[in-house]
């Protein structure tokens, strides 16, 4: 077993895979103003697991999607209120794209509300998520900030 991280591995992909989802959700719920219940049925139906356009979507733990999404919208106003405090001068969430808003929105919440996951893996896991988005610089950003969340909530 690996000592580093004792979840089974399959346990951590799916995890992984409802991070990915959890940002994609959120997005399109910022994109297209989708109530929330039907994002989460069309993701439980039609993208978690599925096969779209001949790409193949991980299965994901679909509780800790729910949550992730849930979470971010119960709580935008705190989230949004620690991420903006951590943005340089002159900086503001509306001035970030919007995937990455998600992102950090997603990471925060999990910062925040679940403790149950250490912050290295929390960080870890959204800096893989960033990979799907953006270059290295970017994940720099997220990384940095996502420490800085940390650093307040969890002290």
């Amino acid at each position: 077993m690996n000592t580093k991280n004792t979840r089974p591995r399959g346990a951590r992909q799916a995890r992984a895979a409802a991070r990915l989802a959890a940002v994609q959700a959120l997005y399109q719920h910022e994109m297209e103003a989708t109530p929330i219940p039907s994002l989460l049925h069309e993701f439980h139906q039609h993208r978690l697991g599925a096969t779209i356009e001949e790409v193949e979507y991980a299965e994901a733990d679909v509780q800790f999607f729910d949550d992730i999404v849930r979470g971010v919208d119960a709580r935008r106003e705190e989230i949004d209120g620690l991420i903006a405090s951590k943005l340089s001068t002159g900086w503001t969430l509306d001035r970030l794209d919007k995937p990455m808003r998600q992102i950090l929105r997603a990471g925060t919440y999990e910062l925040l509300a679940r403790l149950d996951v250490p912050v290295a893996a929390v960080i870890s896991e959204y800096l893989d998520v960033a990979d799907a988005f953006y270059d290295r610089r970017e994940k720099g950003f997220v990384n940095g900030l996502l420490d800085s969340v940390a650093k307040t909530v969890r002290n």
